[in-house]
C-alpha cells in the first residue's frame, strides 16, 4: 500500500496506500452541499477554507481557525469534520474521534465521516468499531466494497479472519497486482487454519514493481528468505522500502509464532515512522505486541 492518500471528486480512484477504492465526492464538498443553506452568514465556510490552506504549513493555526468556524457554524458539520481531519493528521486521535462523531450527530448522512471515523477507530485499536464504521460507509456506497482494503485489515485485527480473507479476495478482483493484499490474505488464513495451509492458498498477484514486494511475496510463499527481503530493500535508498521490509518481516515472524523476532522488526518499522496508513498499522501493531 503506497503512502499517497488523496480524496478526489466525481468518482475518481482514491489512493489509500497501494490499494484503491472509489468515492463520489470529497467530504468538504459534500458538507458544503449539506450545510450552505443554513450557514450563518457564510463566515464559517471562509474560515474552513482558510484552515484548509493553513493546514499544510501550520496545523496549530489551522486548528484555531477551525475553532472559530465551529463557533460560527451553528448546526453545520463541516468545521467539526475539518478539525477532526487535522487532529487525525497530528495523531490526536481521541479529539479527532470526538469531533468526527459530532459531525455525524449533526449530519448522519455524511458517508465520508464514517470512513474517516473508521480509520481513527483503527488507530485507537478499536477494531470492531472500525469495521462497523467502514460498514456504515459501505451501506451508502456499496460499490466501494471491493476497494476497501482498510476494512480487511481492521477485520484481521478484530479477529474476524474469515471476513478478512473474503475482503482481500474481493480486493484482488480490482487490484490484482498488489503483493500486500496477498500477504494480508495469507495472514488471515494462517490465523484461521495454519501457516502451511496459508502457503498453499496464497493469492498469486501479478507484477508488483515496488521494492521489496517481490522478495516479500517469495518469503510468505515459502520460497524466499528474510535475508533476501532485507538485501533488496536496503541498497535502493529511501525509507519506505526499508519500512515495508521490516513491517512484513515482523508480520511474517508473528505468523510463525516467533514473538521476539516479530517485535524486533515491528519496532524497526515504527522507528522509521512513515506518516501514512501503513505506518499507522505498524504503530498499532507495536502497541498490541507491548500489551501482550
Amino acid at each position: 500500500m503506497r503512502p499517497e492518500e488523496s480524496w478526489t471528486r466525481d468518482a475518481r480512484a482514491v489512493e489509500m496506500g497501494g490499494m484503491r477504492f472509489w468515492i463520489c465526492c470529497t467530504w468538504f464538498a459534500a458538507l458544503n452541499a449539506f450545510g450552505a443553506a443554513t450557514a450563518p452568514g457564510g463566515d464559517w465556510q471562509q474560515l474552513v477554507g482558510e484552515a484548509r490552506s493553513a493546514w499544510r504549513t501550520n496545523a496549530a493555526a489551522a486548528l484555531t481557525l477551525c475553532d472559530r468556524a465551529v463557533a460560527a457554524a451553528g448546526t453545520n458539520a463541516a468545521p467539526w469534520m475539518m478539525r477532526a481531519a487535522i487532529e487525525d493528521s497530528r495523531r490526536d486521535y481521541e479529539k479527532a474521534l470526538k469531533d468526527v462523531s459530532e459531525a455525524l450527530r449533526l449530519e448522519p448522512r455524511l458517508m465520508d465521516a464514517y470512513q474517516l471515523r473508521g480509520t481513527i477507530q483503527f488507530k485507537l485499536s478499536h477494531f470492531r468499531e472500525s469495521v462497523q464504521d467502514f460498514d456504515r460507509f459501505l451501506a451508502y456506497a456499496p460499490s466501494q466494497r471491493p476497494y476497501h482494503w482498510q476494512r480487511g485489515i481492521s477485520l484481521y485485527y478484530a479477529g474476524d479472519y474469515e471476513g478478512g480473507r473474503k475482503q482481500f479476495e474481493l480486493h484482488e478482483s480490482v487490484n490484482p497486482n498488489d503483493v500486500e493484499n496477498a500477504v494480508w490474505h495469507f495472514l488471515c488464513v494462517a490465523r484461521a487454519i495454519g501457516v502451511e495451509r496459508a502457503r498453499q492458498l496464497i493469492l498469486k498477484p501479478g507484477a508488483d514493481a515496488r521494492v521489496p514486494m517481490a522478495e516479500v511475496y517469495e518469503l510468505f510463499a515459502g520460497k524466499g528468505s528474510v535475508e533476501k527481503v532485507l538485501s533488496a530493500a536496503t541498497p535502493r535508498g529511501g525509507d519506505d522500502p526499508v519500512f515495508y521490509a521490516h513491517l512484513y518481516l515482523g508480520l511474517y515472524h508473528e505468523a510463525l509464532k516467533n514473538k521476539e523476532r516479530a517485535r524486533e522488526h515491528i519496532d524497526k518499522a515504527v522507528a522509521i515512522g512513515p506518516n501514512h496508513y501503513m505506518g499507522d498499522v505498524a504503530r498499532v501493531h507495536a502497541k498490541l505486541l507491548k500489551s501482550r
